[in-house]
């Protein structure tokens, strides 16, 4: 009788309910990923963005006002205080006020923008791992993998509203780097260019590129580095262009 035995079959992994599937983009974001090789959906991160989306929204225009965070955006660009500086008061009020209004409207709008933002960001992932790496992915799963991997962003939005309700940082409060997660947030008396460099080297968004790059190359069944190639690539060149526009336009 031989000696040989047949080599025990390794069981597939049960698949994931979308509770889990959050729950483990931050515990264990190999189970997340690879469960998304199996179904694609991504409505759980969606309704979560959307939550903390209207709370934030709410929360700036209770405890900051919307003027407020208006006039503190127009003071930090020099093309808004030398458009300021050539009206009147009346003016002035006028295009603070309606400058409000718009922010507002936009700070509810936001789960319409992270869905139109990332239907661009993904499809340009898609095309370079697909024709770039050989890949063969479907839009649906890059999109999903993009999705579960932002998850970790909703902390700084998350403690911005923590923090606003406990008083922090109302006064000359900064809508565009609220939270002090990021270098940016200590260069208040650097050139702006320098502030933008360093808001790009954040806990919550690093992590966030990090699960990316592990997404990506499961879903594409490549190595790391090579998601990686793709993935750091896309936002280094996103980084340098930002910083370029900000240090001409100031």
């Amino acid at each position: 009788m031989s000696d040989y035995a047949m080599p025990t079959p390794v069981p597939a992994a049960a698949p994931l309910n979308e509770i889990e599937r959050v729950v483990d983009t931050f515990v264990a974001p190999t189970k997340t990923f690879t469960d998304i090789l199996r179904s694609s959906s991504w409505w759980l991160p969606f309704i979560i963005v959307c939550v903390l989306a209207f709370t934030s929204t709410f929360t700036v225009g209770k405890k900051v006002g919307w003027e407020a965070v208006t006039q503190q955006q127009m003071a930090s660009s020099k093309s808004a205080q030398a458009q300021m500086n050539q009206l009147t008061p009346e003016q002035r009020a006028q295009r603070i006020h309606m400058g409000a209004k718009v922010s507002s409207y936009i700070g509810y709008a936001v789960p319409v923008m992270v869905l139109l933002f990332s239907a661009v960001i993904v499809l340009v992932l898609w095309l370079s791992v697909n024709f770039g790496l050989g890949a063969e992915t479907t839009y649906g799963q890059m999109f999903a993998v993009f999705m579960y991997a932002g998850l970790p962003k909703l902390g700084i939005t998350l403690l911005n509203i923590i923090l606003l309700w406990a008083g922090v940082g109302l006064d000359n409060y900064d809508i565009k780097n609220p939270v002090g997660t990021n270098l940016g947030y200590y260069l208040n008396e650097a050139p702006k260019w320098l502030q933008t460099l360093g808001s790009y080297f954040d806990i919550f968004n690093l992590w966030a590129l990090f699960l990316l790059v592990l997404g990506v190359s499961i879903v594409a069944k490549k190595t790391k580095g090579q998601a990686a190639a793709v993935v750091v690539g896309w936002w280094a060149l996103i980084l340098l262009i930002n910083v370029a526009w900000v240090a001409v336009m100031g």
